[in-house]
């Protein structure tokens, strides 16, 4: 029975502050290329990897979002650490997979993986760079097109505003947004970011969230006519202030709020009058709640990249070791779109 020498990352303790490169290890184990007579097993080799701030809230001690929804099940001390890529089956005793198949779905931060195909899928990477199927056509794609187009249930002209929209979804809901013919504005942490939100994405405005002392006046002076559809990745005060600038029957998504997860005294409620006057819909959802329009989205989102009409943004960290890095890079800012962990050539 062929083996290797398998690294993976792994939490050395629960991470319940700010997280930092020493709270992280590169493990090994041995770890078996063959699979038992009768076994349902699939044995991959992980190519490329998504790297997702939510992980955060795995790692801590007895999370909130762990009492209360199975989506961010507790990461213990040690262990490997799932998470959503794309890899290359190299064994299999299941017989929905063979020897050779691409497969997306949860793999690990590691560089070989076991599943009994659960939440896996077979690929057909249809000409397109495998590392797409990890972002723009993987869960990031999908919560962008759901959120916008069934929580948000835009129309054409009308006024939207994303925050975070440098970001892995934020970029996408943007250009679907632009692409049904809305007045778009986005929101991100530095000068270059908000030009390239202009410049090569397409969105009719954009501002430096950091720069800015009120953001209640700083919406109200890009929506002077009133936000008819908010697409939240950052919680706390920027949800307050889009909320006081929100139209009648308005429209608020929430997929995130990266600012709360490292600080929970960041927490901000909306003016929960406005909410009832303007008869807002405030909606949380998670992209697994629509995968019955995945093959919607991923025909929509491959049509739009093909044409133009979709920037692919990704970056891209190389190697296993690169992982607690990337992940850290999240919380400061420093990735522009998807950020993607190239594990393996095939």
């Amino acid at each position: 029975m062929e083996e290797v020498t398998n690294k993976y990352i792994a939490i050395k303790a629960k991470v319940d502050g700010i997280p930092k490169e020493s709270d992280f290890e590169v493990k090994t184990e041995q770890f078996s290329l063959s699979v038992k007579p009768g076994s349902n097993d699939i044995i991959i080799k992980n190519l490329y990897v998504s790297i997702d701030p939510y992980q955060i809230n795995r790692m801590k001690t007895a999370s909130a979002s762990q009492k209360t929804s199975n989506y961010a099940v507790a990461i213990a001390p040690g262990e490997v650490i799932d998470a959503y890529g794309v890899g290359k089956v190299v064994a299999s005793g299941n017989p929905q997979f063979e020897k050779g198949d691409y497969v997306v779905g949860m793999i690990s931060w590691g560089e070989y993986s076991i599943s009994q195909g659960l939440i896996l899928s077979k690929l057909d990477p249809m000409g397109l760079p495998l590392s797409y199927h990890v972002g723009v056509l993987g869960f990031s794609g999908l919560t962008a097109y759901a959120g916008f187009f069934e929580v948000c249930k835009p129309k054409k002209g009308e006024k939207v505003f994303v925050s975070a929209a440098s970001g892995s979804v934020g970029n996408l809901v943007g250009q679907y947004a632009k692409s049904l013919g809305c007045y778009v504005v986005g929101c991100a942490g530095s000068t270059k970011k908000v030009e390239l939100l202009k410049e090569t994405l397409g969105f009719d405005e954009a501002f430096n969230y950091k720069e800015e002392t009120d953001l209640h006046s700083t919406l109200e002076r890009y929506f002077p006519e009133g936000i008819d559809i908010y697409f939240d990745n950052v919680g706390a005060e920027m949800l307050d202030a889009a909320v006081s600038n929100m139209n009648l029957y308005g429209r608020i998504a929430v997929c995130g709020v990266i600012s709360e997860y490292l600080d929970a005294g960041k927490r901000a409620a909306p003016d929960m009058l406005s909410v009832i006057y303007k008869r807002i819909n405030i909606r949380g959802f998670l992209a697994g709640d629509y995968m019955n329009l995945f093959p919607e989205f991923v025909s929509t989102t491959v049509d739009h990249i093909q044409t133009g009409k979709i920037h692919v943004l990704e970056d891209v960290s190389s190697g296993i070791e690169s992982i607690p890095s990337a992940f850290l890079g999240l919380f400061s800012g420093s990735n522009v779109g998807k950020k993607i962990v190239k594990l393996s050539d095939e």
